[in-house]
């Protein structure tokens, strides 16, 4: 968006949830609106504020949500990936509360300077919402990206940012978050090896581990997933819009 000459200020709302914005140059900002997977079709407003030399202006738009169909998977694993023992879901529920407070808790300064970029090169294998069937059974729609990639590949950081989480998690594997800021994550699944900890601040292009087939898998690969303002959205659509 352009914004008039010394504009000190800009808000957005969208989809019921304020949204950041960051300035590019003094009359330019942006922001990154997250439309999670089940949003449904159709219009939705998108309203801004600014403030220039002392003056509020308002402005609405409409986003229009298009339709958009997914495939279905059908894949055979491990059951206890399918029902898992009765001794391991208080550790699957901790893990998912963990997973939904940093969501809810983003550095708020935007951490990339540069485009986004692919983690690793390989061909996709499944894609963002293909909805899963995991031994004749439905599970929820697949929320990110996997990659073809060989056990061992480097797998690059996406853009700059810190990690918060990298550990073993039930369904994922070996797992890591990046938090780019802005309400902007990364996570990456499956990994064989880490080669960063918490809290360490890594640059666009870095190694952050290696492919591997660790979680629910039926093979070594690396899922990317990707949230924006708490919305779950497709990477590649990501690289689309902020790509290198």
């Amino acid at each position: 968006m352009t914004a008039p000459s010394g504009t000190d200020r800009v808000g957005l709302r969208a989809f019921d949830r304020n949204v950041p914005v960051f300035s590019v140059t003094p009359q330019t900002w942006r922001a990154l609106i997250g439309i999670d997977l089940d949003v449904k079709a159709g219009p939705y407003p998108v309203s801004i504020d600014a403030q220039a030399d002392g003056r509020e202006t308002h402005t609405t738009y409409e986003l229009r949500v298009l339709p958009r169909k997914f495939l279905t998977r059908k894949l055979h694993v491990d059951p206890s990936f399918v029902h898992p023992p009765a001794d391991t879901r208080e550790r699957i529920a901790r893990e998912a509360a963990d997973l939904q407070q940093i969501w809810r808790s983003p550095i708020p300064e935007r951490l990339w300077t540069r485009g986004f970029l692919r983690p690793v090169a390989g061909a996709i294998a499944s894609s963002f919402g293909t909805r899963s069937i995991y031994n004749g059974e439905s599970r929820p729609p697949h929320s990110g990206a996997d990659f073809r990639s060989p056990e061992g590949t480097p797998v690059h950081a996406p853009a700059g940012g810190r990690v918060v989480l990298a550990r073993e998690l039930y369904f994922s594997g070996n797992t890591l978050v990046i938090d780019h800021g802005l309400g902007v994550f990364s996570l990456l699944a499956h990994l064989s090896t880490f080669d960063v900890r918490e809290g360490d601040s890594v640059a666009a292009d870095q190694i952050l581990g290696r492919v591997g087939a660790t979680g629910r898998v039926t093979g070594p690969h690396l899922h990317w997933a990707m949230r924006v303002g708490g919305a779950r959205v497709d990477p590649l659509s990501v690289l689309a819009v902020l790509g290198q």
